[in-house]
C-alpha cells in the first residue's frame, strides 16, 4: 500500500466527518464508524488481514484522541461535564484499558466478545425503552468509582470499542442525564484513547512488514485525514446534542450501541467457527 493514496485519504476524511458528528453528539469517539471503514479500506488495498485489524483499531484510537478533545472542549464551554466523575474515573479507566490485553487471554477464543455483545445489547434495550433508574441512586463514592471505572475501561479495551459506549449507559444508570453523560464520556475518552494508542504504537514498532507511513500499528496518513474533518464536525455534534430532546438522544445512542454489539458479536462468532 503506497504511503500517499488520494482515494484512501478522501474516504478517510468522509469517515472522519461522520465519526466527528456522532462522537460529539453521543460522546462515543466515533470508533464504531472508523474501525469498520478502515477494515474495508485496508482490505481493498491488499493489507494482510492479520495486520489490517490492529491497524484499523490503532488508527481509530489515534483519531479519537483529537475528536474527543474537540468534543470535550465544546462540552466544557457549555458547562456540561461532570468533573467529579472525570477526577475519580480517569486513572482506573486507563488501568482497565491497559490491562485488557492480559485479561483477554484468560478466556476461550470467541467467548468473551459474545458476552460483551450481550452486555451492549442489554444496555441498548434499556436505553431505547427509556428506562429510568431509581431516583435516589447517585454517583458512587471513591472506592466504588474505582471498580466501575476499571470495569468500563476493561470492557472497552476487550471489545475494541470506544469508552463512551460503556461510560454513557453506566452514568445514565447513576441518574446522570444523557447529555451530561455524553459530555463526560467525551472528556474521559481522551486519556483512554491516548493510552490505547501508545499501546498499539509499542506493540507494532518492531513489525517490519507493516505498510509505509506507519507509527507502530497507526497508519499516519489515514489518521491525519480522519482527524482533519472529525475535529471540525465534533463541535457541530455537540451543538446538535444540546438541541435534541433527551429521549431522542437516548434512542440514537441505543441504535449505535446495537450496531456496536453486532460488530463485537460477529468477531466472536467468527473466532468460534474459525471463519
Amino acid at each position: 500500500m503506497p504511503a500517499f493514496d488520494p482515494m484512501l485519504l478522501m474516504a478517510c476524511a468522509a469517515t472522519g466527518l461522520l465519526a466527528g458528528l456522532l462522537g460529539g453528539m453521543l460522546g462515543i469517539g466515533g470508533g464504531i464508524v472508523i474501525v469498520p471503514a478502515l477494515l474495508l479500506l485496508f482490505d481493498a488495498r491488499g493489507v494482510d488481514p492479520l495486520l489490517a485489524a490492529p491497524m484499523a483499531v490503532a488508527t481509530s484510537l489515534c483519531s479519537i484522541i483529537f475528536t474527543s478533545m474537540a468534543a470535550a472542549r465544546a462540552q466544557i464551554l457549555r458547562g456540561a461535564v461532570e468533573w467529579p466523575v472525570v477526577r475519580r474515573w480517569t486513572l482506573f479507566l486507563v488501568l482497565g484499558s491497559v490491562s485488557s490485553g492480559q485479561v483477554a487471554i484468560l478466556f476461550p477464543v470467541g467467548v468473551l466478545p459474545i458476552f460483551i455483545a450481550a452486555f451492549l445489547a442489554l444496555a441498548a434495550a434499556v436505553m431505547f425503552a427509556n428506562w429510568r433508574p431509581a431516583p435516589h441512586r447517585g454517583l458512587p463514592g471513591t472506592a466504588a468509582s474505582a471498580g466501575v471505572g476499571y470495569g468500563a475501561g476493561l470492557v472497552s479495551g476487550l471489545a475494541g470499542i470506544g469508552g463512551g459506549n460503556v461510560i454513557v449507559p453506566t452514568l445514565v444508570y447513576f441518574n446522570v442525564p444523557v447529555l451530561r453523560a455524553a459530555a463526560t464520556a467525551s472528556t474521559l475518552g481522551v486519556p483512554v484513547a491516548l493510552a490505547g494508542s501508545l499501546g498499539y504504537v509499542w506493540a507494532g514498532w518492531r513489525h517490519s512488514d507493516l505498510p509505509a507511513a506507519t507509527a507502530g500499528f497507526i497508519h499516519l496518513p489515514a489518521a491525519g485525514a480522519i482527524i482533519a474533518l472529525s475535529v471540525f464536525a465534533a463541535p457541530a455534534g455537540v451543538a446538535l446534542a444540546h438541541r435534541l430532546p433527551a429521549a431522542t438522544l437516548k434512542r440514537v445512542f441505543a441504535v449505535l450501541l446495537m450496531l456496536a454489539a453486532a460488530r463485537v458479536a460477529m468477531s466472536g462468532i467468527s473466532a468460534l467457527t474459525g471463519a
